[in-house]
């Protein structure tokens, strides 16, 4: 059980350690109990040597030499690791795109009438994107312009275009370069398609070739797919502005009804919100002997809801088995991605239900509410229902919330960052030319229990602030900043002066909450607005990304369309791709050569801000501002 380990080295959150001991008194198995069980893991699977994508396998090479060289079809390491780390992309950039099609979705049937759960929130959003798509808004009502842009947007999951429309955002450069390499992303279903098809057995034998398309597959997810779920949750939940809200374990109230609202999907948390607002449900929870109802939220739809709703969030992946054993929850209502099947288990040993609400993710064990768009505000009464009577359970004695919860700053949307500029981004090149700030990072991902939870995050964001470098945030990672403190105006006295006297002057954090795992587009848009005002490429400023405890497939994808978009990216956690030195040599520095940017992997957080560091100051000497030698920012030495 988790007592086998101390406490302290799993988690640098003060909440979820006291939950860790609890567990381990409690004999309640954790995610963190199951990755030791796993030990020690399949080392051919570690370096993505193994292959099962046909029935003459599966097959592994021998690292060593000394077995088999080749599978049984006569595919080398080079190609079943470039075929796997595609697959991985391809499942990724699929999750994130079929979360944008759901969104898409509903704003088709906004636009048709046919439901009255969602309406049009950012009525200028909703022009100006359907601009980009060639619509003419003249004379229009919103619901008219809004089935328009749904069904043209729903082109760009097809085949019909020679490439995707959000393309027109990209710095020219980029996208000659692109069309050189043959990486332009057409369609966002058709590349991803293609990947599956170049990696059946038979097809696609080339390493480069696979890799190359990957990057393709990548691509149609942040600027496709992923695009769009952010555009389109924009247009009808509201493009968010900065708001304060707090987060950790603390948010949860021991004398209300608490819902936890976990996932990615906003559409179903969005009418839950609203539901959870009328007056005979909360008369409701009253009569059960509750204060009112209380909403938290986990992982990126909690993201999503604080972005623009302030609501507290209780949490990031990590915390999702931790929450349920405070013994407040009454209920976890889950859409998709990143839910572990164990909260089910973990939810019996109390009176938690997990109410599960998409025909697409469906777990063993949970209640199941389908989620129909038509019928949301419907079906968001019914949930809230459900959890209200669940407070009637509650044991008392086994209530432990202890923590105060933290204050944090999030809703920085490029409209908000940009206003916050004085609508343009000239300022903030300015504070880069001056040396104010060195350079911006994206810091991003998940939680990996293989990682210190939260440490990565946290670590590597406080080095770069206090190196001048402004933090951008998303995901789990803007949780972990936000609830060590990073994400409020006070935490600019941990910046180097230059930030902390930017920081100072515009009333923002040195760390700015972008938003949930699909908004890392934001970041995408941002910086080629960046590129696009100084009549350059991405790949030419001084910006880098890193996803210290990355976990998913979804973060493959993330990193894959960031490097190609011209960012160096460095990962926390080792990919499955070192059996292949070729592979390795080719994501770490032929990259370089293809698309200006490339992969690093280091787990301490300590080293990856040195790495990046060295970057950001190697690009400020290409761009003849004032830069330190990168040569002389040294790298700390190993305990």
């Amino acid at each position: 059980m988790t007592g086998h380990f101390k406490d302290k080295e799993l988690s640098a959150a003060h909440d979820a350690r006291k939950m860790i001991r609890l567990a381990a008194e409690e004999q309640i198995e954790t995610v963190w109990d199951r990755l030791q069980k796993q030990e020690p893991q399949c080392g051919y699977c570690s370096l993505g040597l193994s292959c099962r994508n046909c029935s003459m396998g599966p097959c592994r090479i021998d690292p060593f030499g000394d077995g088999p060289q080749k599978g049984v079809c006569g595919a080398n390491a080079d190609v079943i690791v470039a075929r796997n780390l595609a697959r991985t992309i391809a499942a990724g950039a699929s999750a994130h795109s079929d979360h944008g099609r759901d969104i898409l979705e509903a704003l088709y049937h906004v636009g048709s009438g046919d439901t009255d759960a969602y309406q049009v929130n950012d009525e200028l959003k909703l022009k100006q994107v359907a601009e980009e798509f060639g619509i003419d808004t003249n004379n229009k009502e919103s619901k008219d312009i809004a089935r328009d842009l749904a069904w043209e947007m729903m082109e760009d999951f097809g085949t019909r275009k020679n490439e995707l429309t959000f393309l027109s955002r990209v710095p020219q450069p980029r996208r000659e370069l692109w069309k050189k390499l043959n990486i332009t992303p057409r369609g966002i279903d058709r590349e991803n398609v293609e990947v599956l098809h170049r990696t059946h057995m038979g097809v696609d034998n080339d390493y480069v070739n696979i890799l190359l398309h990957s990057l393709r597959t990548s691509l149609s997810d942040g600027w496709g797919g992923s695009m769009i779920a952010t555009e389109v949750s924009d247009i009808l939940f509201g493009t968010p502005v900065p708001n304060t809200s707090k987060a950790n374990l603390g948010v949860l109230k021991a004398d209300m009804v608490n819902l936890a609202l976990h996932g990615h999907n906003p559409m179903l948390s969005d009418v839950i919100v609203r539901a959870a607002e009328d007056p005979e449900l909360k008369k409701m929870a009253e009569e059960k002997g509750a204060k009112g109802i209380n909403l938290v939220g986990l992982c990126c739809t909690g993201n999503e809801l604080q972005m623009r709703r302030g609501i507290p969030m209780a949490g990031n992946h990590l915390i999702q088995e931790l929450v349920i054993m405070t013994g407040a929850l009454d209920a976890m209502v889950v859409d998709y991605q990143c839910i572990m099947p164990s909260v089910v288990e973990v939810a019996g040993c109390y009176h938690t239900e997990v109410i599960s609400t998409f025909d697409k993710a469906k777990f063993t064990g949970a209640r199941h509410i389908p989620f129909d768009p038509e019928r949301g505000l419907e079906i968001g009464k019914e949930i809230v229902k459900a959890a209200i009577d669940k407070y009637s359970d509650r044991v008392p004695e086994r209530v432990r919330i202890s923590d105060l919860p933290v204050e944090m700053m999030a809703g920085f949307s490029v409209e908000s960052i940009v206003k916050a500029l004085g609508g343009s981004p000239e300022p903030l090149v300015d504070a880069i030319k001056a040396g104010n700030i060195r350079g911006a990072a994206a810091v991003v991902g998940c939680n990996n229990p293989k990682i210190k939870h939260d440490y990565g995050h946290t670590t590597l964001t406080r080095r770069l602030i206090e190196n001048d470098i402004l933090v951008v945030v998303t995901g789990c990672s803007a949780v972990a900043n936000g609830k060590a403190g990073l994400m409020m105006p006070a935490a600019a006295e941990l910046a180097g002066d230059g930030l902390k006297e930017i920081c100072g002057a515009l009333g923002i954090p040195p760390v700015l909450h972008m938003g949930s795992c699909v908004d890392n587009t934001r970041i995408l848009v941002l910086a080629a607005a960046l590129a696009n005002f100084l009549g350059t490429d991405i790949d030419k400023l001084p910006l880098a990304g890193a996803a210290p405890e990355w976990y998913s497939e979804k973060a493959v994808s993330i990193g894959a369309y960031v490097v190609a978009s011209g960012i160096y990216t460095v990962l926390g956690v080792q990919p499955p791709i070192f059996g292949s030195q070729k592979v390795v040599e080719l994501l770490a520095n032929g990259l370089n050569d293809v698309v200006g940017a490339a992969f690093a992997v280091e787990p301490d957080p300590e080293k990856s801000s040195v790495l990046i560091r060295r970057h950001i100051e190697k690009k400020r000497q290409e761009l003849g501002l004032p830069a330190i030698d990168p040569g002389s920012i040294e790298m700390p030495q190993d305990d």
